[in-house]
């Protein structure tokens, strides 16, 4: 099941882009636009995480805060505004973290994952198609049935699976599952790419992107 995350930002444009980042990585979000539309998503939905902006029409990110509170779920302030007062206002408000724009995806990705992690709402259970990825006790479930993977297929598995339809090189695989000091052939990613292919049926969704890596996609 995806966690679900609120973006509460009045810069439509800006929320489509963090939409789109968020949902390439399988997370599920609802948009705002300002105070009171943020206030009526919390009520017909439960969310894991809040992203919010605090420059928004009706009542600031400051204000909605404050109404937020005992909902408990997390926030991360979004906002242009870059001054020492802003910042420590929102974290004594109870903010979790608080970036300014602009931003890289990559960064903000990073913030969200760590933020999730913090309070256990970490997803434990990844799913894909037919597969199920128990993360706790590293078993991979296929239909059902229960499927062996060696642990570098199963570490390179995971790595498609939170990067779904991100293309990774060869040499970013390498740093991932077998880090940083390898000095093997990057030839033994496609080789465990083949494997993976073959014991998980996934000829139709692990890409190979020419001269560069892999993407698994839908």
């Amino acid at each position: 099941m995806s966690q679900k995350i609120l973006i509460v930002e009045d810069d439509i444009h800006i929320s489509k882009i963090i939409k789109m980042n968020l949902n390439l990585v399988n997370y599920e979000t609802t948009e705002a636009y300002d105070g009171l539309e943020a206030l009526e998503a919390l009520k017909r939905a439960p969310f894991d995480l809040i992203l919010l902006d605090v420059m928004i029409p009706h009542m600031d990110g400051f204000e909605l805060m404050e109404k937020i509170r005992p909902y408990r779920i997390p926030v991360i302030f979004l906002t242009a505004k870059n001054s020492v007062y802003d910042k420590v206002n929102g974290l004594k408000l109870g903010a979790d973290d608080y970036i300014v724009k602009p931003f890289e995806a990559i960064e903000l990705l990073a913030r969200i994952e760590t933020v999730l992690r913090r309070y256990g709402k970490e997803e434990r259970l990844m799913t894909f198609q037919t597969i199920q990825v128990d993360l706790d006790k590293r078993e991979v479930i296929k239909q059902g049935i229960p499927v062996e993977l060696t642990p570098k297929e199963y570490d390179l598995l995971i790595v498609l699976l939170k990067n779904k339809n991100i293309a990774l090189s060869r040499e970013q695989f390498i740093e991932k599952v077998w880090g940083y000091d390898y000095y093997g052939e990057t030839r033994t990613v496609d080789m465990h790419i083949k494997s993976l292919r073959k014991k998980l049926d996934l000829q139709d969704h692990i890409k190979t992107i020419y001269k560069m890596g892999y993407r698994l996609e839908d």
